[in-house]
């Protein structure tokens, strides 16, 4: 068994090996000598043997062995490299692999990619080269940040079984390894890293005996699970701190923990005391970063985090944070067509970044960068990502998530992530290269067409200045960079890809993945169209269908619609066969007018024919905070036997289903009579959705009155609570 004096020795001679490459011949004798005694550095070693025997078709047998013979590779634990930095070397004719930790088995990946040439792409998918002679690089591998998170259907996350909806498939461990990802719960306690204000101090516990413990606006506390606390209050303090320490008891590995705002906005306290604070910092954070400071001075040995998000994003003008505070930024409202400094939106934020960078050397920044209404639409955005991330390394921030939420089947759903994390290691990475080396190896002779269509697209978002939101709808996009000229030739683009790998059943496979969103905004866009070919559309959807199902696709946003589900709506909702709609066309008179923002659309859109869709950015029209009511002019009297209304649920948009409608008829417009009324019971369901709500009777009518009873003000369930709810209406009917 080796000593720590041998391994000392070894690391020390180490140090002075020269910088240049040497050749490494393996043979049938060459073996892999561990010596760490960490549970990383077996895994380590398990799986350098596992890619290293197939590549060299050697068996490389690991060992406990500190004496040296040539073709040996050394995986050795080393503590004078920086977290999850690792030394890879060649002396002689042996390669040494250092590091600690997780690091070691970096160390085995980057040798496997550098020096054996294989690529791992996720899920059984890689590919290596057959080598037993290597060139060594002799390095020292150090990441821009310490902590790097992303998100990936192999991690576990975007990866649901549409047999099974809910139930997440198998994450690929090595998968994350090979790409040096981390999760939130290896780092913060009890995985309460975001969102945790009512998971340590839960309304359902404390909210009724004790609603002075949270936010005051609007003239009343807001008790409820989404809600803020009164951060001024000091029992609130002391019940926290009490629940941390027993917290920090119990898991003792770990030092980081956040006290964190729940999600949601305008919910913050307003109070005369969380007031005063927030007058005297000049911002909303004054409250939320004074408590964590004592929070953080109650355990000076931990790292407490917290959010700089939403109403918190602009940091204080007096408070600094403790040394162990650290500051999770996010810049969730930012467009994404260009670098954050290069658009309105994003140059506010960057004032909110130099801000907090000022103040604090301890920043993770969390950034976006997906359609997360609609994973399944392009999402030209990838200049952009490697853009901020030299910009975030810059500014000191020093743990990054890129929330890209690749889906399976989703926008670039391979060739995001794995720039993103190779860009997390390295922002000062070739984009160019990488995307080059990507497409080369994961789609062959279809690569050119696909880089093609990739910097197309990206060349379309900047010279249309397109606005490019994470929640949105490939609608918005159909006179820009989704118009018909540009489709057509992205269409011709994915035509050559996929004859050129047509003999390639794998490359074919990966290609027609990746054709997904394209199809899926075709279709997007087809429903918006009065004239269109519905039997030509309804072609496209069953193709769309069988690729679905051949990719089990498993949902088409943040939400979890299903894409069958969508499929099967969408036949029934667009392209059904429609009775004659009596207010087809008709005239509508307000007299609760929608928000002002829907003032031009609400004149045609609740009688034109087209239902929206999941995003409410496109034949919606919408009133928040109060009820609707309206009057339609059918032009002469009909016998009415059915009036109804269409509605839209998309809770994560504040936008609620109402309690019910109530319809009058009225034969001169003046003297109303009741139709019928119907009420709707409330619906939690996250999934985005739609709701007819119809009354049935019989009367002889010109005019129809609608009235609607909305919820006005978000429960004290959703993350809205207190504050005004929407709802949506796209049509209304009357036979």
């Amino acid at each position: 068994m080796k000593t720590s004096r041998v391994i000392s020795a070894l690391a020390a001679m180490l140090v002075c090996v020269a910088a240049a490459a040497a050749p490494v011949q393996f043979g049938r004798k060459s073996r892999i000598l561990s010596w760490g005694q960490s549970p990383e550095a077996s895994r380590a070693a398990y799986y350098l043997q596992k890619y290293l025997s197939e590549a060299s078709s050697l068996a490389f047998p690991v060992v406990d062995d500190v004496t040296l013979k040539p073709g040996d590779i050394i995986i050795n634990e080393v503590d004078n490299l920086p977290e999850d930095a690792f030394r890879i070397s060649a002396q002689g004719n042996n390669i040494f692999l250092e590091g600690r930790g997780k690091s070691l088995i970096y160390a085995v990946c980057d040798f496997l990619e550098q020096e054996m040439g294989m690529d791992y792409w996720g899920d059984g998918e890689y590919t290596i080269g057959h080598k037993t002679r290597v060139e060594v690089k002799n390095r020292t591998e150090v990441p821009a940040f310490r902590y790097r998170q992303t998100s990936h259907w192999c991690l576990g996350n975007g990866r649901l079984a549409n047999s099974d909806a809910g139930k997440v498939l198998g994450a690929d461990e090595f998968y994350r390894l090979w790409y040096r990802l981390e999760e939130p719960h290896e780092l913060f306690v009890n995985n309460l890293w975001v969102h945790t204000c009512n998971k340590l101090l839960p309304a359902s516990r404390y909210g009724k005996e004790h609603p002075e413990y949270y936010a005051w606006f609007d003239g009343a506390r807001h008790p409820g699970s989404a809600s803020q606390w009164c951060f001024t209050n000091p029992e609130v303090l002391e019940i926290v701190c009490e629940r941390l320490d027993s917290l920090f008891k119990a898991n003792p590995r770990q030092k980081m923990i956040s006290i964190s705002q729940n999600d949601g906005s305008d919910t913050y306290c307003r109070c005369p005391s969380c007031l005063a604070v927030m007058e005297e910092e000049g911002a909303a954070s004054g409250p939320v970063l004074r408590f964590v400071n004592a929070v953080a001075r109650r355990f000076p040995d931990k790292e407490i985090s917290t959010l700089a998000y939403l109403f918190t994003v602009t940091p204080p003008a007096k408070t600094v944070p403790e040394k162990n505070v650290s500051i999770m930024l996010c810049d969730i409202d930012c467009r994404r067509q260009t670098s954050l400094p290069e658009n309105p939106s994003g140059a506010e934020f960057m004032k909110c970044l130099e801000g907090w960078s000022r103040i604090c050397d301890n920043i993770f920044l969390w950034d976006y960068g997906i359609n997360f209404d609609n994973y399944l639409s392009p999402f030209p955005n990838l200049q952009t990502i490697k853009d901020n991330m030299v910009i975030f390394r810059d500014h000191g921030v020093k743990m990054h998530f890129s929330q890209i939420n690749s889906s399976l089947g989703g926008d670039m759903a391979e060739l995001r992530p794995y720039l993103v994390s190779k860009l997390m290691w390295n922002p000062s990475a070739s984009l160019d290269s990488l995307e080059t080396h990507f497409c080369e190896s994961y789609y062959g002779a279809a690569a050119p067409y696909i880089l093609r269509y990739i910097h197309t697209l990206e060349g379309a978002a900047v010279g249309t200045d397109v606005d490019l939101f994470i929640y949105d709808s490939p609608v918005s996009y159909k006179e820009n960079i989704l118009r018909p000229a540009l489709m057509r030739r992205y269409n011709r683009m994915f035509d050559d890809a996929e004859a050129a790998v047509a003999d390639d059943p794998v490359r074919l496979k990966r290609v027609r993945r990746t054709r997904l969103p394209l199809q899926y905004s075709a279709l997007e866009i087809a429903r918006t169209n009065p004239g269109r070919d519905a039997k030509a559309v309804s072609a496209d959807l069953e193709l769309f269908r069988s690729r679905i199902l051949e990719f089990d696709v498993p949902t088409l946003n943040e939400r979890n619609n299903s894409p069958l589900s969508y499929c099967d709506m969408y036949k029934e909702r667009y392209l059904k066969d429609s009775k004659a709609n009596l207010a087809s066309g008709k005239p509508v008179t307000y007299i609760l007018p929608p928000h002002k923002r829907y003032e031009s659309l609400s004149r045609t859109a609740l009688t034109d024919g087209l239902y929206g869709g999941t995003g409410y950015v496109e034949n919606w029209v919408g009133w928040e905070g109060n009820d609707a009511e309206f009057v339609i002019d059918l032009g002469q009297v009909h016998f009415i036997s059915k009036v109804g209304t269409d509605f839209l649920r998309q809770i994560g948009g504040w936008v609620l289903e109402p309690l019910g409608v109530d319809y009058y008829v009225s034969l001169d417009g003046e003297q109303y009579s009741l139709f019928g009324s119907v009420d709707n019971p409330e619906n939690r369901d996250g999934t985005i959705g739609f709701k007819a709500l119809e009354a049935t009777g019989g009367a002889s009518a010109r005019y129809i009155k609608v009235h609607v009873r909305g919820q006005n003000v978000c429960p004290e369930w959703h993350y809205g609570v207190g504050n005004p709810c929407w709802f949506f209406i796209d049509e209304v009917w009357a036979e």
